[in-house]
């Protein structure tokens, strides 16, 4: 597996002054009012509105609507249904091998590496602990000395999350928090970002133990949306204390399955436990990602 730099409180970030600015600026922002306001853009219907609306997105990015469900602009409602739109099927694959973990979204891996002394790295000079990450100190010894991957997804990705490794749901978590972005200049910048921002925390338990599957919100992101809850976000929460839920009825997804969809871009961060899998040599921070590309092979399986 491909480990991150080493951590340290006096290691000097990368970030640069303008990612600095960019992130204090950020902080003096309503961000949670901006990401509401652009959730509702995002709904309006009008044909006059959200064609024009789509056709400007899609000349500043590179989207192939070939490969979704619904080709033309035309056939979407909304901007907020373009930008959560289906594929088609086949055009991801799943890998044939069953003990393998697939990513999640399309993306790029942000890092990847060790969870060393309860603590994730961010970025040169920046880490939190997975308990930040997780609002669950218990749950987060489980992960103790296991690996994690952050996935960023860019505002050109295909945006719905799927199962990288079969699963049943124990539990998921609502946490509030701010709405900072979470592109590479804000996590050069921010400390402990993704424990910061609001965010869906999903534990599944697996063949290798238990995976954590944490949905981070982000400026301008106005939704996230779970296969078995629904929307569950906007409205933003602005107090402090997580929401832990249990499912109703027994919730099991199969490798491939969708988890859920982000309104806007995003990041996804995967934990495993100790000993649990063995990451692709070849990844490294920065490399772009499709959904249902292999990342690792499971090295422990235990019985339920």
């Amino acid at each position: 597996m491909t480990t991150t730099t080493t951590r340290s409180a006096a290691t000097t970030s990368d970030a640069s002054l303008g990612d600095q600015l960019f992130a204090a600026v950020q902080r003096c922002l309503p961000t949670r009012a901006l990401s509401a306001l652009m959730y509702r853009i995002a709904e309006i219907d009008s044909p006059a509105f959200k064609n024009p609306f789509i056709k400007a997105f899609m000349r500043g990015y590179p989207i192939d609507l070939a490969e979704a469900e619904r080709e033309t602009v035309e056939q979407y409602r909304h901007f907020n249904d373009f930008f959560t739109r289906a594929l088609k099927h086949g055009a991801r694959q799943q890998p044939k091998e069953p003990g393998v973990l697939s990513s999640p979204v399309d993306g790029r891996i942000s890092q990847l590496g060790p969870i060393e002394d309860g603590r994730i790295f961010q970025a040169k000079g920046h880490d939190y602990t997975a308990a930040e990450l997780l609002a669950d100190d218990a749950l987060a010894k489980a992960f103790d000395g296991g690996s994690f991957a952050t996935i960023y997804l860019a505002p050109h990705n295909y945006h719905r999350v799927h199962l990288p490794f079969g699963g049943k749901l124990r539990s998921w978590t609502y946490v509030p928090g701010r709405l900072f972005s979470v592109n590479p200049a804000t996590a050069r910048a921010m400390p402990r970002l993704f424990s910061r921002n609001e965010r869906m925390v999903a534990v599944f338990d697996t063949a290798f133990g238990p995976m954590a599957v944490v949905m981070v919100g982000a400026l301008f992101v106005g939704g996230i949306e779970t296969v078995w809850g629904g929307r569950l976000t906007p409205p933003h929460d602005r107090g402090t204390a997580p929401h832990h839920h249990h499912p109703d009825q027994t919730v099991a997804l199969a490798r491939g399955d969708e988890v859920g969809r982000f309104h806007m871009g995003s990041t996804v961060v995967l934990l495993a436990p100790k000993g649990a899998l063995d990451w692709d040599s070849q990844l490294v921070a920065g490399q772009a990602l499709r959904l249902g590309q292999p990342l690792a092979r499971v090295l422990q399986r235990v019985t339920a």
